[in-house]
């Protein structure tokens, strides 16, 4: 049986063993959010049981924003959680005790494409066009939505003082929906929303991308070694099946602190915006 109380889906356990809380922010609509993730949990739930020998229970707590989901993991109300690279390392900053579980593959690699996109119909050719339009990011917090895109736009010797304006809007598809209205001139966000929208019949098209890494599931501070091993162990397994595919297209790799640097320096980097 599946509830929703104050944000929290909520699997009611037939009996007493290990609960878990699943964090995770709506990068994208909520309820795509539920739909995403839900079958997965419970797949993870199956797969830690028979190693565990313990019933185990997921719960999925879905915050309002970037912000309250690093605040959640940093502070232990959740268990682990699905981050951003940028989210990761304001976590960490919060709470060094926080650990990479696995870190989510991309065709067997740990990077992906951030995305620039103008109206399908812009005059717009060149990245340095954008001086003097309009620009929109998502959230504050975010790898794609601000910081790499920053990053990018500052390498292009672009600052916000060469925009006629900027906003930031939250998730990456109300940035593809508002670039494709015409309510601004260009914005930023990942590649598989921009896919997404495009299939959709949104009006935009890529104008410029950008390097990003694949996203962490971090554990908190002080989560069992036991647990944190056999879902370790279920999420680096190579027969995993199909319905891991629905959070992890390419299923997971190990992965370490390092494997963030480069998101640090843009972090710092956009500072100069």
């Amino acid at each position: 049986m599946v509830a929703l109380v104050t944000g929290i889906v909520t699997a009611v356990p037939a009996r007493a063993g290990i609960e878990l809380v699943f964090g995770t922010y709506a990068a994208d609509k909520p309820s795509a959010t539920v739909r995403k993730y839900r079958p997965f949990l419970t797949f993870l739930e199956t797969r830690m049981e028979a190693l565990l020998d313990e019933e185990v229970t997921i719960n999925l707590r879905i915050s309002k924003d970037y912000e309250a989901s690093i605040d959640d993991l940093a502070s232990g109300r959740v268990d682990f959680a699905r981050f951003g690279p940028a989210s990761y390392v304001h976590a960490m900053d919060r709470n060094s005790g926080i650990s990479i579980i696995a870190m989510e593959s991309k065709k067997g690699e740990k990077r992906f494409k951030g995305v620039i996109a103008v109206h399908k119909d812009s005059a717009i050719e060149n990245v340095e066009d954008l001086v003097g339009l309009s620009f929109a990011f998502g959230d504050e917090l975010s790898t794609i939505g601000r910081y790499l895109s920053q990053s990018y736009l500052l390498d292009a010797g672009i600052s916000a003082n060469d925009l006629h304006g900027y906003a930031y809007l939250g998730r990456h598809d109300l940035v593809g929906e508002a670039v494709g209205a015409g309510k601004f001139s260009a914005g930023a966000l990942k590649e598989s929303t921009f896919k997404e929208l495009v299939a959709k019949g949104v009006p935009i098209r890529a104008l410029a991308s950008f390097d990003n890494v694949t996203k962490p599931w971090l554990a908190r501070s002080d989560l069992d070694p036991r647990v944190f091993e056999a879902m370790q162990r279920v999420m680096l397994s190579a027969d995993n099946e199909e319905i891991v595919k629905r959070v992890a297209k390419n299923g997971f790799l190990a992965g370490v602190d390092a494997d963030y640097d480069f998101v640090r320096r843009a972090m710092k980097r956009s500072r100069d915006f």
